[in-house]
């Protein structure tokens, strides 16, 4: 045998048996429930949400954690961009949280919620739903519309997801600014 053969078996011999004495044991977590553990977890991702073939949303998200068992899925720094029938995008919402029913395909945004749309409409609320069977945006919840220098302020709403036809349902305040007077 040579001297680079009993030099190499002698590395490799010595590279085992530090292997054999740093044995890693995982860490388990005897805390958590099957339910809280999710069935699927996607990072850094988006999603291309179609109908027919046209492009209806495009889902932008920093975590996604789907429970198969529960029918949710649960997101971390949400951005959606919403398109028409033309696949012009006509508003865009972002939010810290978000959760889609898997079954009706709802979707709620939560917390620090911004819905914006290219005709210069915005909303801001804590927590806001996309209600898929008929396409509208809804909340319950205390809303603050700024429309240009026009601003409304109050609880319940329902729009269409461009946010051009919308009503708060319950106003309590409402400021206009008509060539400078208030």
């Amino acid at each position: 045998m040579s001297l680079k053969n009993i030099i190499f078996l002698t590395v490799l011999a010595v590279s085992f048996s530090f292997c054999s004495k740093n044995k890693v044991k995982p860490v388990i977590v005897e805390s958590l429930t099957s339910e809280e553990i999710p069935d699927q977890e996607i990072y850094n991702s988006k999603v291309r949400i179609t109908e027919l073939g046209e492009l209806k949303a495009i889902l932008y998200f920093d975590t996604l954690r789907k429970y198969t068992d529960t029918e949710v899925t649960l997101l971390k720094s949400v951005k959606i961009h919403f398109y028409n029938e033309e696949g012009v995008n006509t508003s865009t919402l972002t939010s810290v949280k978000g959760k889609i029913n898997n079954k009706t395909n709802d979707m709620y945004a939560i917390e620090n919620v911004v819905a914006a749309s290219d005709s210069g409409v915005t909303l801001y609320t804590e927590e806001l739903m996309w209600r898929n069977k008929d396409q509208k945006i809804v909340t319950e919840e205390f809303v603050t519309i700024v429309n240009g220098e026009d601003k409304t302020e109050g609880y319940g709403f329902e729009s269409d997801q461009s946010l051009v036809n919308y009503k708060i349902f319950h106003p309590v305040f409402t400021s206009q600014n008509n060539n400078g007077i208030k």
